[in-house]
């Protein structure tokens, strides 16, 4: 059975204009580091301006409708420019805005007419990056627990709290976030869907020290922050969703990263580094790809990673032929994440001490191979843990409930 996509002569076409495209704009030492948190700053502003380029063409968001900033692209489009860009191991967009490709969405849905003018064209043009604030101390896979506080003052609201593992590298313009509007209300219609400003007084940042800040699906998320939060003043107007409704609201972008936004639909960039350190490093007098045992754990993680891909391209295709979706999202996030600890399990069996150096005359695929040794470890939290996932596919199969949960609304 071929699973591949086919694409219409037309297509073929437009595939052809963002090849050229490419090869004359991606910039020269355009960086990819293993780890996140080389990301110089050189590096993401040229990112930013690769992204603010695409803008120009409508292929930075390329689904948005046009009025607001995007590309009034089709879905098949837009799978083209992702699936070319990440030819040249880069993203779509290609900085770290996964707070943009969520907020986006969010408002999109939830959003006031005039919240969508004012809101969507600086982030579908490359304008502004967001970094999304949810998790906190005592609030983590419990998002319900939030202790940040936006108590209404007139036409503003005053925020204060905490927030943790934020973001990247290198600031943003905005964030949005989630905050309790009603500390003595009850739970889960207690809290509100905020976008804010980072320029506000009384936003600052610090550097979080992590074993690794980036993420299972290869963002260039460079490293975490805590975001501290005194006395802030946010416009009323900031308030998507309506007042202590922002748990139903936080419900669309909580769908969209539990597996309707990861995942390379090229397959997996680092198992192709692998395979090519097989053929080339030797044990026992013959390369790595010679041995029995080698060629079956590398033929389990081609397994691995075909079902992870075929996974999200199946939930790329039910969100954009508007299925109705349940377990799907969460289903494809938790074999994503079980896949690359197994991944970082057989690279350790495969390689031995290789696997684990980034010592230069040692280190494999410049740090790549040793990066996903941490990664596949920290890849069983973020975004939901894999317990976590395992919850929601059981709420929304009905196991142990009368009513299945129903999935967040995407449109």
């Amino acid at each position: 059975m071929d699973f591949e996509l086919k694409f219409t002569p037309e297509l073929e076409g437009f595939r052809k204009k963002v090849q050229d495209w490419l090869k004359a704009n991606i910039p020269d030492g355009m960086e990819n580091p293993a780890d996140p948190v080389d990301l110089t700053l050189e590096g993401y502003n040229k990112q930013r301006a690769l992204g603010r380029k695409m803008a120009e063409l409508g292929w930075l968001y390329p689904t948005y409708p046009k009025e607001y900033g995007g590309g009034g692209l089709s879905d098949d489009e837009a799978i083209i420019i992702e699936t070319e860009l990440d030819r040249y191991d880069q993203l779509l967009p290609p900085y770290y805005d996964s707070g943009g490709k969520l907020a986006a969405a969010t408002i999109m849905v939830w959003g006031t007419d005039e919240q969508k003018r004012a809101f969507l064209p600086p982030i579908l043009t490359g304008k502004v990056r967001s970094w999304q604030l949810l998790t906190e101390p005592d609030a983590g896979s419990d998002l319900a627990n939030v202790k940040t506080t936006a108590i209404r003052d007139g036409d503003h609201y005053v925020v204060n709290g905490q927030k943790i593992f934020v973001g990247s590298a290198h600031g943003a313009e905005w964030s949005w976030m989630i905050a309790n509007t009603s500390p003595n209300g009850k739970r889960h219609e207690n809290l509100s869907w905020f976008v804010l400003p980072m320029d506000l007084p009384g936003v600052t940042w610090t550097h979080m020290d992590l074993i690794f800040a980036g993420n299972e699906s290869g963002a260039l998320s460079g490293y975490k922050n805590t975001v501290y939060l005194e006395n802030v003043r946010i416009p009323a107007f900031n308030l998507v969703g309506g007042e202590n409704n922002g748990w139903k609201v936080a419900g669309t972008h909580l769908e969209l990263e539990h597996g309707l936004m990861q995942g390379s639909l090229n397959g997996d960039r680092t198992l192709q580094k692998v395979f090519k350190v097989c053929r080339d490093l030797k044990r026992e007098g013959r390369h790595l790809l010679e041995h029995d045992d080698v060629r079956e754990e590398l033929a389990d993680l081609y397994i691995d990673s075909e079902l992870t891909r075929l996974l999200h391209l199946r939930n790329y295709w039910m969100r954009s032929a508007k299925k109705p979706m349940t377990y799907e999202g969460p289903q494809a996030y938790l074999h994503m994440k079980r896949a690359a600890l197994r991944t970082s399990k057989s690279l350790h069996k495969i390689l031995g001490p290789y696997a684990l150096t980034l010592d230069k005359e040692r280190g494999l695929e410049d740090g790549h191979i040793e990066v996903q040794q941490r990664g596949g470890i920290v890849a069983q939290h973020p975004g939901g843990t894999v317990e976590i996932q395992k919850v929601i596919i059981a709420r929304r199969l009905g196991i142990g409930r009368a009513v299945k949960e129903q999935a967040g609304v995407l449109r």
